[in-house]
């Protein structure tokens, strides 16, 4: 397939030649027709399965002008859809090396070679092009939407700021809540090392870029509670029902340690009950059924759950029902409902905890960034998806 695909070119550079020879002046026009020698050897070596040098000759051949420079990037951009970026990167190189190429043809094939280098994994060499290509009106937008993917992928989040800053006053795009995530990856980097004041000063920079941050808001209660401000991490946790409601599972268990270790748990019991009414999840209604269960038992706990799924029909909440209802029953109703148990726990098992709003990827494990699609703050907890059911 490779010598039809490469012959094809063979034959449309040798329409071109004998159009473009067909369509000098009369007089400029000999008799005799023939193709060019090169044309000739390109095609012996591609007979002979010498692509690489029939693609040589085919560069050679084909001179580079302001009216073939186009053929020139369309066949290395083919190159590099079929895998073959060796040859790409020879042809936009070759390009390149022209001292009489036009400034605009010089800026797309250095666009080019720039994506020839991402498609080989040669990001170093990748990121020098598109640096240079930032100040070029033609490709500034677009090198530096490039530059944003490269340093992602190599989390370098500090230029991955500064790349996106500039991106945002190129194209009025608002890069806040994404440059917000930059932040919070330098803050988890410093947080894991245990350099608690870097990390607080990054999420500092997180918030003011975007208030509404609510990894921000989660990072910043988990340095409070390292550090034993209990107080402070309660008000940094109920800041995310403002920010985000359905974020509230990811803060519920640290909001309740925070309550507890201040020995505050019949606050926390009135602040659940009025989150439950605001905000009916699953998480929440885990948390202050336990509490319930403890002061006055599994009955009542139970019958609590009971209306919950009643008014807020979902498999979370029915397995927390069986659970708590299993307790109170004997004989045969009690075996049948160890079967209802094992049967739910397996379908839990087998469900997706998060799932990501643009291109549905799901997983048991919250990604900032969707794996999928890779887009910030799109994976979203299952049970704030389910039509508003917990």
């Amino acid at each position: 397939m490779k010598i039809v695909w490469i012959l094809l070119f063979f034959i449309c550079v040798g329409a071109a030649w004998l159009l473009g020879y067909r369509a000098r002046p009369r007089e400029e026009s000999p008799r005799k027709v023939n193709l060019p020698r090169d044309y000739l050897i390109g095609l012996n070596f591609l007979l002979n399965e010498e692509t690489d040098k029939a693609v040589d000759i085919f560069i050679k051949m084909l001179e580079v002008d302001s009216d073939t420079v186009e053929t020139h990037l369309a066949v290395g951009k083919l190159f590099r859809r079929r895998g073959e970026v060796d040859r790409a990167i020879r042809i936009h190189q070759n390009l390149i090396a022209r001292p009489q190429l036009e400034r605009i043809y010089r800026e797309q094939s250095l666009f080019e070679l720039g994506q020839d280098y991402l498609s080989a994994g040669m990001l170093d060499r990748a990121e020098r092009i598109f640096l240079e290509l930032v100040n070029a009106k033609s490709h500034s937008a677009q090198a530096l939407r490039t530059l944003i993917d490269i340093y992602q992928q190599e989390k370098d989040w500090e230029n991955a700021v500064q790349i996106a800053t500039r991106y945002e006053s190129v194209t009025r795009q608002n890069m806040q809540p994404v440059i917000a995530h930059y932040y919070c990856e330098l803050a988890e980097a410093s947080f894991n090392k245990g350099d608690y004041e870097v990390a607080a000063r990054h999420l500092e920079e997180a918030s003011a870029v975007d208030s509404s941050c609510v990894r921000a808001s989660l990072l910043k209660a988990k340095i409070d509670m390292e550090q034993g401000d209990f107080k402070s991490a309660l008000r940094n946790l109920k800041r995310i029902k403002d920010q985000n409601p359905h974020y509230l599972s990811e803060a519920i268990d640290l909001l309740a340690s925070c309550y507890e270790r201040l020995g505050q748990e019949d606050e926390l019991v009135t602040y659940l009950k009025n989150l439950v009414e605001e905000y009916p999840r699953t998480p929440v209604v885990l948390i202050l059924a336990e509490r319930i269960r403890k002061w006055k038992g599994d009955k009542v706990a139970a019958q609590f759950v009971a209306d919950y799924v009643r008014r807020y029909p979902s498999l979370g909440g029915l397995n927390l029902f069986i659970n708590l209802y299993i307790s109170g029953v004997q004989g045969q109703a009690k075996e049948d409902l160890h079967i209802v148990q094992k049967l739910m726990k397996k379908i839990l098992a087998n469900k997706p905890d998060y799932q990501c709003t643009s291109c549905g990827f799901s997983g048991k494990t919250l990604h900032w960034q969707c794996p999928g699609c890779r887009q910030w703050s799109t994976m979203m907890p299952i049970h704030s998806l389910e039509a508003g059911i917990a």
